[in-house]
Parts: C-alpha cells; structure tokens; sequence
C-alpha cells in the first residue's frame, strides 16, 4: 500500500482517498433522503385536522437546548480531527468521546420533545403535520443513535490499533457524518421549528 506522507493520514493511501469520495456519495444520497422529508413536511404543515399545530407544540427552550449541544458537538469532533492530524491520540479520543456525551445528551432532550408532543395530543397518527413532524425528527434521531454507536466502535479500534492509516481514515469518515447531521439539524431549526412558532 503506496503512502504519500505529504497528505494528512487519513488521505495518505488511494484506497482511503477512495473511501472519502465514496462517502461523500453516500452523503449525497442522504441529502436526498432529508430533502425529501422536508418536501413532505413543507407539504402537510398546515394539515394538522384536529390536532394541534407547530405554533401550540413547539417549545424553545429544549429546542435551542438540542441546537447549542448539537453545535458544540460539531466544534468538539473538529477539535478531535484537528488533535488526530496532530498525532495526538489522548486528546483526539478525548474529544470524539465529549462528542458522543453531546449526542446522548442531544438524544435525551429530543426524547424528553417526543413525549412531550404525545402529552400534548400531537402524536404519529393525529394528523399529516404530526406525522411528517415525527417522521422527520425521527429519521434525524435514528441517524445520531447509529452515529453514537458508530463513533464508540471506532473510538474502540482508535484505542486497540492506534492511529493509523485505517483508523484515521475511519474517525475522519465518521466526523463528515456527524458534520452532516448538524448541517441537517440547522434546517430543522430554522424551517420546521422557528418557521413554525411564527
């Protein structure tokens, strides 16, 4: 396997430089999963039947709560691919672990939202808008749950094997991931939640 030292580990190899565009394609049909969620959304917002509508469910407080976590989260996974480059083991572990504490705390407020809009009547079956809703933030918490057990597994072979061509490859891979679901949660913020407290 021919390296080029003048490249960061995780691109040193074809075979990973491989591995990141094909990940980014991978990313590219994930878009398109997310766009179409939120046509749906856009779709049914204002069919809520007898239910409630977003302006009489939606919350700000958990709601900015889930954004500054998931952000930060964001930052730190940066601080941790930035450590890797470095070389730095301890602190790249250190900082892809803060990011997994951050996206189970994200996790939590977003279930603590879940029951919350049963509580309140708003729940799958209730209406187009409730279905789409959940359907949307569902699909979006079902992507950081895989992520946390993905980022464990590879904070575990980071842990066994050190940082290698492989493993670097792997933690730089996955934080394009998380990268992406912050990406994604902005649109939730700003057009499914903000647009729907107006």
């Amino acid at each position: 396997m021919k390296m080029d030292h003048s490249l960061p580990l995780e691109y040193s190899t074809k075979q990973n430089d491989l591995n990141i565009f094909g990940f980014w394609v991978f990313l590219a049909c994930e878009i398109m999963l997310f766009a179409t969620l939120f046509t749906t959304y856009f779709t049914l917002e204002h069919r809520t039947g007898n239910g409630p509508s977003g302006a009489e469910i939606f919350e700000i407080t958990p709601v900015l709560i889930e954004t500054f976590i998931l952000l930060t989260s964001s930052f730190v996974i940066g601080l941790g691919v930035h450590a890797m480059r470095l070389g730095n083991k301890k602190a790249m572990m250190t900082f892809f672990g803060i990011t997994l504490v951050l996206g189970l705390a994200f996790l939590g407020v977003e279930i603590y939202e879940f029951i919350h809009y049963v509580h309140v009547g708003a729940g799958l079956q209730v209406s187009a808008f409730t279905a789409a809703l959940l359907s949307t933030l569902g699909t979006h918490g079902a992507h950081v749950t895989f992520g946390l057990f993905w980022g464990l597994a590879i904070m575990i072979q980071v842990k066994r094997e050190g940082l290698t061509p492989r493993t670097t490859n792997k933690s730089f891979i996955f934080s394009l991931y998380w990268h992406f679901l912050d990406v994604v949660w902005i649109f939730i913020f700003s057009f499914i939640y903000l647009k729907g407290m107006m």
